[in-house]
């Protein structure tokens, strides 16, 4: 009796409770990291799809933008903003950003015309020297960066100046491809390129106001000062046909006979003789504005005609700036054309009452010989757009960011090149945002 009363009372009967317990908290703890790591799985598997849901709505927004360039024939500037402004594609939204010059307020929405801006494969050192913030440095090796010799420009660099570099590397000597490729041209610059806009939205954030507080550095004057970015292409091109997409009839080829089947069809009688006859002994002509004025045409003759003559031979024209959509400080790269030149180019622009389907407008805006030195830069036709698409997720979770490079000289247009641009961060106010998520929510 005294020993089973013993063993009744054995203490190491506290031990196993207290292991028990141990166990059970062991276990209880093992639960909780299992539960918080599958909630942050699902939380991170949740940011995935919203992630693809965003990348998929921005590739509709992509789609939204190619079947608007094809319906209004490359008048991208007839389309409304509020075609891109908040849509919905599905469950998303999506904004195209388009950069406005002379606000950085405000938001603008819509496409982007490429030709409006200066190519920098085709324009010479003097007209890339005229870009906002451009030096005479970079302006030179951009030329020599492009070209095919290994002549070095006054101000330019060759293979010898890359190879010494800390990380060595080629002269390319070839078309740049992009235009942030330029950041590998002596004498280029984040700075230069891009200036205070590092995320690249053309609207002054409040980031880009103050001083030296946060990224980027900046002057805090209330103004959002610009690189050259916004000025510069490498993407406008168009091919050297009529709009309608006929050949056209290069008036120095020695062959008139087309020349002289087009003059009948526009002028009667013996005029369009007599413009041959000019047209022969006038060869050659520098540009279409040069035959203008030496070939004894009127301006409404020309200007009839202007859209199906050329003077070139090539199959495409790389890098002309359309002068209907050019902005004052790409007009002011073109060669000869000062302040007062520009001013009446805009203003001619602007009358409603001009016609500006052709170059022929030009010939009636500048003095002579100011119009034939742009005559061979020039065009009224603009066939490459660019798209900043943002993107949301139809929970508002993710966002993606992307610009397109739309070619619009083929049909269907093709997109050239798509860019991500989701890491310069969110480029809407948070307001927009904010009203967003209660949209969702509220739907």
């Amino acid at each position: 009796m005294r020993i089973h009363a013993q063993e009744r009372h054995r203490p190491d009967r506290g031990t196993v409770l207290i292991v028990t317990m141990w166990v059970v908290l062991v276990l209880a703890g093992l639960v909780l990291v299992f539960a918080h790591g599958a909630r942050v799985e699902a939380i991170a598997a949740a940011n995935r799809a919203s992630g693809l849901q965003a990348d998929a709505v921005a590739r509709g927004a992509l789609r939204y933008a190619l079947a608007a360039i094809e319906d209004s024939n490359g008048d991208v500037g007839a389309l409304e903003e509020t075609d891109f402004d908040g849509r919905r594609v599905g469950d998303g939204f999506f904004w195209a950003l388009r950069v406005n010059l002379q606000d950085e307020s405000e938001h603008y929405y819509g496409l982007t015309d490429e030709a409006s801006k200066i190519n920098l494969n085709s324009a010479s050192s003097d007209m890339l020297l005229k870009l906002p913030g451009m030096t005479a440095e970079l302006a030179d090796s951009i030329v020599d960066w492009r070209d095919s010799n290994a002549e070095v420009s006054p101000n330019g660099a060759e293979s010898e100046y890359y190879l010494l570099l800390d990380k060595p590397y080629h002269c390319k000597d070839a078309p740049l491809e992009t235009v942030e490729e330029v950041l590998l041209v002596r004498g280029a610059s984040d700075e230069l390129l891009y200036g205070e806009d590092t995320n690249r939205n053309g609207f002054l954030d409040a980031c880009e106001n103050d001083a030296d507080q946060s990224a980027p550095a900046d002057n805090r004057n209330g103004s959002l000062e610009r690189g050259f970015l916004d000025y510069a292409t490498v993407y406008s091109s168009e091919p050297n046909l009529s709009s309608d997409g006929q050949n056209r009839v290069n008036v120095n080829d020695m062959n008139t006979q087309d020349l002289s089947e087009l003059l009948q069809e526009v002028i009667e009688g013996d005029r369009a003789f007599a413009i041959l006859n000019n047209t022969r002994n006038g060869r050659p002509f520098a540009n279409l504005l040069d035959y203008y004025f030496r070939s004894g045409l009127t301006s409404e003759e020309f200007s009839a005609l202007a859209d199906r003559l050329t003077t070139s031979r090539q199959d495409r024209l790389v890098g002309l700036v359309n002068v209907n959509t050019a902005p004052r400080e790409v007009l002011l790269c073109l060669p000869e054309l000062e302040e007062s030149d520009v001013d009446a180019l805009l203003a001619m622009r602007q009358d409603s009452e001009a016609d500006l389907g052709s170059v022929a407008w030009i010939a009636e805006a500048l003095p002579r010989e100011k119009a034939v030195a742009v005559g061979a830069y020039v065009t009224t036709h603009s066939y490459q757009f660019s798209a900043d698409i943002v993107a949301v997720s139809g929970d508002g979770r993710a966002y993606r960011r992307y610009r397109a490079i739309i070619d619009a000289s083929t049909s269907p247009p093709r997109v050239l090149r798509w860019q991500d641009l989701t890491q310069h961060g969110w480029p809407l106010d948070r307001e927009t945002l904010a009203e967003l998520r209660h949209t969702i929510e509220a739907g």
